[in-house]
């Protein structure tokens, strides 16, 4: 059943809710966790890239309660294997045959912690899953919840005993935010209010899953106009032709703006897409694809870059 904008937008809808209850427990990060939540919204997947210590398992803890999910934490190291995520045959000597144990991956919300501290072989145990709803596993195809969001986190690529993320994986990723540290007012609230910990213990959902089911369906049905689909082909073009990127946008980029302008429209209680969509999710859509030309060039600048570049048509 489609919403009426005006119920999303309401202080008692569930979208205001889950971002109030989530604004109490991470503090002065409301664009971040916006951003987290149209990406969900939009059935992507979510990678966050940040030091140690702001707060990056802290949000994928707020969003899997105050929605109401099944949650699992799998942590990445370098010794782990594929079968410890999608899960492994046991043979059972009381029916005599191999039993299937699901892995972690089979959740409704999925930290990938430190997920560039595992082999390349084990981080791409994930990729089917991103891509599918589904594992494969002893030779069996196994269906995952619905709805499935992959929170992945990594730390910088310079910090020891780290595997970069290929492209290929990257790409799975709906989008990419980094936390930062808080302001001074944040951290002060921080640091003499109650612990996280108290906070997420008594957090309660502020949504059903089926109410999230429901908030995606009305995401997909968001209108796109062709004017606005002018303006994000515009983007996407000048990342193939500009000097400043080794490579531009791909056609699953260019859909994951879509999707990702339409969650961010649908946040705002609107029912169809205006460019103030496009440029709020586009950093996060378009910087860990796009790779800089040239090493001087910053990657948190290609946001920014994009929307000056490009003219609104």
């Amino acid at each position: 059943m489609l919403l009426k904008p005006q119920f999303l937008k309401a202080q008692d809808a569930p979208i205001a809710r889950v971002l109030d209850a989530a604004g109490r427990v991470i503090l002065g990060k409301d664009q971040q966790l916006r951003l987290a939540l149209a990406c969900l919204l939009a059935r992507g997947h979510l990678l966050i890239e940040d030091l140690p210590g702001v707060g990056k398992t802290t949000l994928a803890l707020v969003l899997a309660r105050t929605l109401g999910l099944q949650f699992q934490r799998i942590q990445f190291t370098s010794d782990m294997l594929p079968a410890d995520i999608v899960g492994v045959s046991v043979y059972d000597r009381g029916t005599g045959s191999f039993k299937f144990h699901p892995g972690p991956i089979f959740a409704q919300v999925i930290l990938a912690d430190e997920v560039n501290r595992a082999t390349p072989k084990t981080q791409s145990a994930l990729l089917e899953a991103m891509e599918e709803n589904q594992v494969t596993a002893e030779g069996a195809t196994r269906k995952l919840p619905e709805p499935f969001f992959v929170i992945a986190t990594q730390n910088p690529s310079e910090q020891f005993g780290t595997f970069p993320l290929p492209e290929s994986q990257l790409d799975r990723f709906m989008m990419r935010i980094e936390l930062g540290y808080p302001d001074r007012s944040a951290e002060r609230a921080l640091l003499s209010g109650v612990d996280r910990r108290d906070l997420l213990a008594h957090l309660e959902p502020c949504m059903s899953p089926a109410e999230l089911l429901a908030l995606q369906d009305n995401a997909r049905a968001v209108h796109v106009a062709p004017a606005l689909l002018d303006y994000v082909q515009a983007i996407v073009e000048h990342t193939r032709h500009s000097p400043d990127y080794a490579a531009g946008l791909s056609p699953r980029a260019a859909l994951a703006l879509v999707h990702s302008a339409r969650a961010w429209a649908l946040l705002e209680g609107r029912d169809k897409v205006i460019p103030e969509d496009v440029q709020a999710v586009l950093a996060g859509v378009a910087t860990h694809r796009l790779r800089p030309a040239h090493d001087g060039t910053r990657r948190v600048d290609i946001g920014a870059q994009l929307v000056a570049a490009v003219p609104i048509p």
